[in-house]
């Protein structure tokens, strides 16, 4: 019997070998798909916040990591994507997270122009309402859009919240939490820019281009 414990023992480890060997090689053949797939997809949506036609250089790789929590919502380091033409900077895509979602945090990334005016913003992830406060989604509207175009005018600038609140911004119907917490987030994101602008164009490049 013990010489039985002992093959099957030994057997068992054989497999465990085979797995595991099994699992370091589809990792490393997989390793660099994924990250060419992670690279498309920020590039797709760093296209959508910051105009093409504005920029010359690769903006993913363009990359610096910024701390803020009054003004980007987290504590935790946020990546900013800075984009240039002929070795000027035209803009800048800026991560942040709405922390006072409906469900939960949402994360957002926010597209400027050197002016301060908003180039694009786009939902990187949330947790809302499907019917409701999911309505921040470009798949189910384009209410995000709304952003395009506008500058903020100052901390106290009144258009910047929903109609509830006085704001120029449309909120839900049955779901007011969730757009009240998007453009605080994105009027945010534009007084850090406002008031960290040169601090931040004159970081070192300290991140790996992950959103």
């Amino acid at each position: 019997m013990l010489n039985a414990m002992k093959k099957n023992s030994g057997v068992l480890a054989i497999f465990a070998l085979l797995a595991t060997g099994l699992v370091s090689v589809t990792h490393l053949l997989t390793k660099d798909k994924i990250i060419e797939q992670q690279q498309k997809e920020l590039l797709k949506v760093l296209n959508q916040v910051i105009p093409a036609q504005s920029h010359d250089n690769e903006l993913y790789k363009n990359c610096t990591a910024i701390t803020n929590e009054q003004y980007l919502g987290t504590s935790a380091p946020m990546p900013a994507y800075i984009a240039e033409k002929a070795g000027e900077p035209t803009g800048v895509a800026i991560d942040a997270i709405a922390p006072d979602g409906y469900n939960g945090a949402i994360k957002i990334i926010v597209g400027l122009d050197m002016k301060g005016f908003v180039t694009g913003v786009r939902v990187l992830s949330h947790q809302e309402t499907p019917g409701l406060g999911d309505k921040i989604d470009t798949r189910v509207t384009d209410w995000i859009d709304s952003f395009t175009g506008q500058k903020l005018q100052g901390e106290k600038d009144p258009a910047w919240a929903v109609r509830k609140d006085g704001g120029d911004f449309d909120q839900f119907t049955g779901a007011t939490i969730t757009p009240r917490a998007v453009v605080k987030a994105v009027k945010n994101v534009s007084l850090y820019f406002e008031r960290h602008q040169q601090e931040l164009l004159n970081q070192p490049l300290n991140c790996q281009g992950e959103s």
